[in-house]
């Protein structure tokens, strides 16, 4: 069943943050958008419950919702939170005809074919190839991975994966030397355990340890704040490091799904550290893939402006593609 004129509800369910917005129907601009911390709300639900009367809305018809976890089957339990529920459940909970569960890389991988130059932010040169696979990833409470690609119809088609949580390389000794140090406390050291925002606290330690300097309990903020105030150089130092293994994890990927339609940075820290990106090895370690640097210098590298509810956008192209019989 596909769910046409209707209104619809939009999520995008991160580790930290329940993001929703309503549309009227599909085709329609998003309104009441809005976000709240996941640990304001016992479950899902709630956090439905609560965005609906806070913004006077009825139940919808429909609902699509991207969320930080891979989606295998009815049950949803999350990664990075400890939100758990039913597909079925939640769906006869809220009176829904139709309701899509994504994952929240695919959601927003969805958006990228409505995204414009307004919405990003470039980072080097190259140039698109039109219709060519996409590929997106962005660090937050976790590290996402998502490709695009035109399907045999000629429609956009989401990767699902969970890319985040590959083993991270290092392109240096220093690197090697940080990884180490994160191997011994982590065992496997995913592409997450450093790019995210526990991954930059996690590195920000690696870092003070093999410098042998105090490492005071910081968030992921301050190591930020204090980089730009130029008055703690291990933060300096992590987010070097973090900005150089995020171009370097961005070339991996294109170079995986062959992505010539471009790169594109969401999440929530890369547009918060859009100065240190530009400023970075970001796009160097991008393209120091040996034989195939050549290559991957014709492929452009954006960021996804933190204004642009892109997952949401995404989330409601998922209603859009017709219900399996």
């Amino acid at each position: 069943m596909t769910v046409t004129h209707h209104p619809r509800l939009l999520g995008d369910i991160g580790g930290t943050n329940a993001r929703f917005a309503w549309q009227h129907e599909p085709g329609a601009p998003l309104s009441h958008v809005a976000s709240s911390l996941c640990n304001e709300h016992d479950s899902l639900i709630d956090a439905v419950e609560h965005y609906l009367r806070g913004h006077t809305l009825p139940r919808p018809r429909a609902c699509a919702i991207g969320i930080a976890n891979p989606i295998t089957g009815d049950r949803v339990s999350m990664t990075n939170h400890h939100w758990s529920f039913s597909i079925a459940s939640l769906q006869r909970e809220l009176g829904l005809e139709r309701l899509v569960v994504i994952n929240d890389f695919a959601a927003l991988a969805l958006s990228l074919p409505k995204l414009g130059p307004q919405h990003l932010r470039p980072i080097g040169g190259g140039e698109a190839v039109a219709c060519a696979t996409r590929a997106v990833l962005g660090a937050g409470t976790g590290l996402g991975v998502s490709g695009l690609l035109l399907d045999a119809s000629g429609r956009w088609s989401a990767i699902t994966g969970e890319g985040g949580h590959v083993t991270l390389a290092a392109s240096d000794g220093q690197e090697a030397d940080v990884l180490a140090l994160l191997r011994q406390r982590f065992g496997h050291v995913s592409a997450e355990r450093v790019l995210s925002g526990p991954g930059l606290i996690n590195l920000y330690g690696a870092v003070a340890m093999l410098a042998r300097q105090p490492a005071p309990p910081l968030t992921a903020a301050d190591i930020l704040a204090q980089a730009r105030a130029a008055s703690n150089p291990i933060c300096r130092t992590a987010i070097d490091m973090f900005c150089s293994f995020l171009g370097a994890m961005a070339g991996n990927l294109a170079l995986t799904l062959g992505a010539r339609g471009g790169v594109y940075v969401g999440g929530g820290i890369a547009p918060r550290m859009l100065p240190e990106l530009l400023g970075s090895r970001f796009r160097e370690r991008f393209e120091s893939k040996g034989r195939f640097a050549d290559y991957l210098a014709t492929i452009p590298t954006w960021v996804i402006d933190s204004m642009t509810p892109a997952a949401l956008i995404g989330a409601s192209h998922a209603l859009d593609v017709p219900a399996a019989a």
